[in-house]
């Protein structure tokens, strides 16, 4: 079955599911799926943690039911909703984020949890080791705050000229003090000034571009997190209407109209979320599932965002890019 059909199917299987096939939960398997965003915001992902499963022969509806959680981008709601799952007695729980698997695993240390995160697993203490993580816990490392250098890097091949970059940070994710220390190290070897703009609320979202303005930053660097994702629409219209070239992790940022984003594939790793959980509601114990770390680096770059700021894309860029939005 092709993709674009398989998904066409899952969307009007979902729709069309009679009522009176609920009643079959209660003999079904039960995933616990909590993301750290809304789920307009995650369509595609949730589409390839599907093609995930059904590669295994699960099916929503027919053989497996899925209990969603979604924070909608408020991360202090998270242990509700882990909580929560556990009182539903699933199977297993797929959580979003280095937010969503600590608190999955505060919840619970005997249900078998599925990780898709950007900080470490091992130093977060969730892992024992990624080849042999032991415990109920194991996942997939997208990596995403170990890229922070890169990113600041690829942004100041574009703005050269740039003596002061700004970098857009949620200080309660649970990677933030090793994102100011990565990039403050890049921006020492570049001999670029940083300035750290902190915002973990939308509210915060105005005086850090203000700040950033005030303070002479020719260019932002939005760190890496589940929080600025949930928002990414309201972060690049910010950065278009300050006139301020900036870069993010996910190809999303750049889709929505950000100038640049480099990282790992966020369907990739929901993908392979749906595998693993498969895998373990066949038998497969999460102890002896070695974490999966994320391979596959992309990098877009919005031209018709540079021509609106009045930038000129160097060649260097553009043969490294992955993807030219146009």
């Amino acid at each position: 079955m092709k993709r674009r059909e398989f998904i066409t199917v899952l969307g009007s299987t979902a729709l069309a599911w009679p009522l009176a096939a609920r009643t079959q939960e209660r003999t079904m398997p039960v995933i616990g799926f909590l993301v750290a965003g809304s789920p307009s915001g995650v369509q595609a992902p949730i589409a390839e943690f599907h093609r995930g499963l059904y590669e295994a022969g699960f099916v929503e509806g027919q053989n497996v039911a899925v209990e969603y959680r979604f924070a909608e981008g408020q991360l202090d709601r998270m242990p509700a909703l882990a909580a929560d799952l556990v009182r539903r007695q699933v199977a297993v729980i797929f959580a979003s984020s280095n937010s969503g698997v600590l608190a999955a695993k505060e919840a619970s240390a005997t249900i078998p949890i599925v990780f898709s995160m950007g900080g470490d697993p091992v130093q977060l203490g969730l892992v024992a080791s990624l080849n042999r993580p032991g415990g109920n816990i194991t996942g997939i490392s997208q990596m995403t705050t170990t890229l922070e250098a890169k990113r600041l890097g690829l942004l100041h091949e574009l703005i050269p000229k740039a003596t002061a970059i700004a970098a857009l940070v949620n200080p309660n994710y649970s990677a933030a003090e090793t994102q100011v220390r990565e990039v403050q190290e890049a921006a020492t070897r570049l001999h670029v000034q940083i300035i750290v703009l902190n915002a973990n609320a939308e509210s915060d979202f105005d005086a850090a571009f203000k700040n950033l303005a005030q303070q002479g930053a020719g260019a932002l660097l939005v760190c890496g997190s589940p929080f600025f994702y949930s928002w990414r629409e309201q972060i690049v219209a910010l950065a278009a209407r300050h006139a301020v070239p900036a870069i993010y992790e996910w190809r999303e940022f750049a889709a929505a109209g950000g100038l640049m984003s480099y990282g790992t594939k966020l369907t990739d790793a929901y993908h392979q979320g749906g595998v693993y959980t498969a895998r373990i509601l066949k038998g497969a114990k999460p102890a002896e599932l070695p974490v999966v770390q994320s391979s596959n680096f992309e990098l877009v770059i919005n031209l018709k965002t540079a021509k609106d700021l009045l930038l000129t894309v160097p060649r260097s860029l553009l043969i490294q890019a992955d993807e030219v939005i146009e």
